[in-house]
């Protein structure tokens, strides 16, 4: 299973994805970090697609190994989200803009999603544990 938890840089995505990786035993997998690791900082639409398909290799690698992959990343449009296919999406929506404007230009609300965090608490994460474990509970029939 892939999950993708998405939104603006700064809405939280990270500080949700660790912890929530910790309670599924998952594997987390940060956006931020697989730059670095591959010395990738192209933010061009053309440059997110990229990403979006590395991310997805990446996850794509986790879930073959028989673990769940919690991904974060910006993934700001419809099209970086349907390159991933993700199984499971989670929307921090928890601010209005973030302080990169060409970030802010191209995000687009998604048109779905399966969890919509409008309100950053400090059990978010638990909470969003048990919605994933239902989920996955319910797949699996």
């Amino acid at each position: 299973m892939k999950i993708l938890i998405m939104g603006l840089p700064g809405s939280g995505k990270s500080t949700l994805a660790e912890p929530l990786a910790q309670l599924l035993g998952a594997v987390w997998i940060n956006a931020d970090m697989v730059r670095k690791q591959y010395n990738d900082w192209d933010f061009t639409t053309e440059g997110r697609s990229s990403q979006a398909q590395r991310m997805k290799y990446l996850a794509d690698g986790v879930v073959l190994a028989g673990k769940i992959a919690v991904v974060d990343f910006v993934c700001p449009t419809e099209k970086t989200r349907e390159l991933f296919a993700a199984n499971y999406t989670v929307w921090m929506d928890t601010i209005s803009e973030s302080r990169f404007e060409d970030t802010n230009q191209m995000f687009e609300a998604p048109s779905k999603c399966d969890y919509h965090v409008k309100k950053w608490f400090s059990d978010t994460d638990k909470e969003l544990m048990n919605v994933v474990t239902n989920y996955i509970q319910r797949n699996k029939q």
